[in-house]
């Protein structure tokens, strides 16, 4: 059902533009959510990849460090020396208005920061799996949560355009609709009064030209001259 508002011109012509700004925000939104979407996919595409072999690098650093733990011992010791993690660096992208997170560590290397004298290369071993096993993961969590910033955004985004295309829209085209057949209604109307009027001023002339030619109706004088 159109709105309720008054047909008139002005109000015609605020529609309208109400009604073009709502269709190109409806193709902008539209754009939007394929671009959001590519790059969902490609999120997706990467974070399989991550998580199937990151299931391996798991498997490889738990069998390092079981292996580290049979020839040396529980290496406890080792483990308590290992300084907390504090590099991970956090920053962001903009992707269509959508915040993605870019997860890095700094320093992240292979070195080793303990002593050798007590520790075999099994130790070593089992440290450097470890450390690839963060740099994935740290990898894996930027995938991940950028995957579900991703989908947050394409579903608002969709609700969104669902809403210009399905109600807005429609609303906007009902109403200019509403407001064109009053206006032509209008017209018609007045178009009809103006033909009544004529036709009644018509009339009336015609009635006054033909009692003015009564009154002043020269009198017949051939009955005098006889």
């Amino acid at each position: 059902m159109a709105d309720q508002v008054f047909p008139t011109k002005g109000n015609l012509l605020n529609v309208k533009k109400s009604l073009l700004l709502a269709k190109v925000g409806f193709d902008l939104l539209d754009r939007k959510r394929n671009v959001l979407i590519r790059e969902l996919m490609m999120m997706v595409d990467a974070a399989k990849a991550l998580r199937s072999s990151i299931t391996e690098t798991y498997m490889d650093a738990y069998a390092a460090l079981q292996k580290a733990n049979i020839t040396m011992g529980l290496i406890s010791r080792v483990a308590e020396s290992m300084p907390v993690e504090d590099s991970v660096n956090v920053t962001y992208r903009s992707v269509m208005g959508c915040e993605l997170p870019k997860v890095t560590l700094e320093n992240s290397t292979n070195a080793l920061i303990y002593g050798f004298e007590n520790t075999d290369g099994n130790v070593d071993v089992a440290y450097i799996s470890f450390n690839r096993v963060k740099q994935m993961t740290a990898m894996l969590a930027e995938v991940d949560n950028s995957v579900f910033r991703l989908a947050s955004a394409i579903k608002k985004t969709q609700t969104r355009a669902n809403a210009l295309k399905n109600i807005v829209i429609p609303r906007y085209e009902e109403t200019v609709k509403f407001i064109e057949n009053s206006l032509e209604e209008k017209e018609r109307e007045e178009f009809s009064r103006q033909k009544v009027i004529k036709a009644q001023k018509e009339r009336k002339k015609y009635k006054g030209t033909a009692a003015a030619s009564e009154v002043f109706e020269v009198p017949d004088v051939s009955r005098f001259m006889k």
